[in-house]
């Protein structure tokens, strides 16, 4: 059972996490032969003053 897991900052609409989810799952069935239905994509969403990039908080 093959689990993607992505951590990004929060506020992306549903649809946008929609298409993300079914690429993900097409990019692993494709790559590793893995049937669909074992496949799963987990997303953490998380707050921009969680989020530092080059020492300085997104948020």
């Amino acid at each position: 059972m093959p689990l993607v897991e992505i951590t990004m900052i929060e506020g992306r609409p549903k649809e946008k996490k929609v298409a993300l989810i079914k690429k993900l799952t097409d990019a692993v069935e494709e790559s590793i032969g893995a049937p669909r239905e074992s496949i799963r994509v987990v997303i953490r969403e998380v707050p921009p003053e969680h989020w530092g990039v080059g020492g300085v908080p997104k948020g």
